[in-house]
C-alpha cells in the first residue's frame, strides 16, 4: 500500500503550491484545496477535511471494500469501508493498518445492543519519509460503542489506548436504516487534528 500511495502522489508534484510545511515539504493539502473544484465533476467524490483545509478527493482503485481516493496536488487517502487504512502527502502519513480480527465498524447498528473491542496495528511517518520518523507495528487497542442521535443517526465513537501517544478517538455517523458510515472524523497521526470524511454526495 506504501508503495502505491508514494506513486500516486508524485503525480501530483508538479502542480502550483501555495506553501510549505514547517518541515519544508510543500503542503499538498493546500494545493488540493485550491484545486479540487477540478475533481468535483471527475466521478464519485470524497470530501475531506483536515483543520480549515477542506478538499475533495476522486475515486481512482477500487477492490472489494478497499478504495483509494485521490486529491489534487498528490493526497491520496486509501479507505476500508469507512475506515482510513493508508495516506500519502499529508503532515503525518499512515502507511499501512493491519487488523487483527475483525472490524466491528462492518456493521454500526449490531453496536447499538453491545459495545465490541477490536486491535490493530499502523505503521506511520513523517511526511518526509526520513526513516527517524517511521514507526512500525503500532498497537490500538480499541472499544466501540454507539448510540442513536436526535436526528436518527447512528454514532459510533471508538476509544483506543495506543502506547507512547495520547489516547485516540475516533466518531462515525451512520444511516440508521443501511447502517452505511456517511461520515467520518480519524486519526491519522501524532500531532495534527483528525481527518473528517464525508462520504455523502451533495442532494
Amino acid at each position: 500500500m506504501l508503495l502505491a500511495l508514494l506513486a500516486l502522489t508524485s503525480c501530483g508534484r508538479n502542480s502550483p503550491f501555495t506553501g510549505f510545511l514547517p518541515s519544508g515539504e510543500p503542503d499538498r493539502l493546500a494545493i488540493a484545496e485550491v484545486e479540487s473544484a477540478e475533481a468535483e465533476d471527475s466521478g464519485e467524490v470524497l470530501r475531506l477535511a483536515l483543520g480549515r483545509r477542506r478538499a475533495s478527493a476522486v475515486l481512482i482503485q477500487q477492490q472489494g471494500t478497499r478504495r483509494m481516493w485521490r486529491a489534487p496536488g498528490g493526497v491520496v487517502v486509501a479507505t476500508d469501508g469507512a475506515r482510513v487504512v493508508g495516506t500519502a502527502g499529508l503532515p503525518q502519513m499512515v502507511m499501512a493498518t493491519r487488523f487483527d480480527g475483525p472490524d466491528p465498524l462492518t456493521d454500526p447498528r449490531a453496536l447499538l445492543t453491545r459495545s465490541a473491542e477490536t486491535r490493530r496495528l499502523v505503521d506511520i511517518s513523517g511526511a518526509s519519509r526520513d526513516p527517524a520518523t517511521m514507526r512500525f507495528g503500532i498497537s490500538f487497542d480499541c472499544r466501540l460503542r454507539a448510540a442513536e442521535t436526535e436526528d436518527g443517526y447512528i454514532l459510533v465513537e471508538e476509544r483506543c489506548r495506543v502506547p507512547g501517544f495520547s489516547p485516540v478517538v475516533n466518531r462515525f455517523w451512520a444511516e440508521k436504516e443501511s447502517g452505511t458510515v456517511g461520515y467520518a472524523e480519524q486519526w491519522i497521526g501524532p500531532g495534527i487534528g483528525p481527518l473528517a470524511l464525508d462520504f455523502q454526495p451533495d442532494e
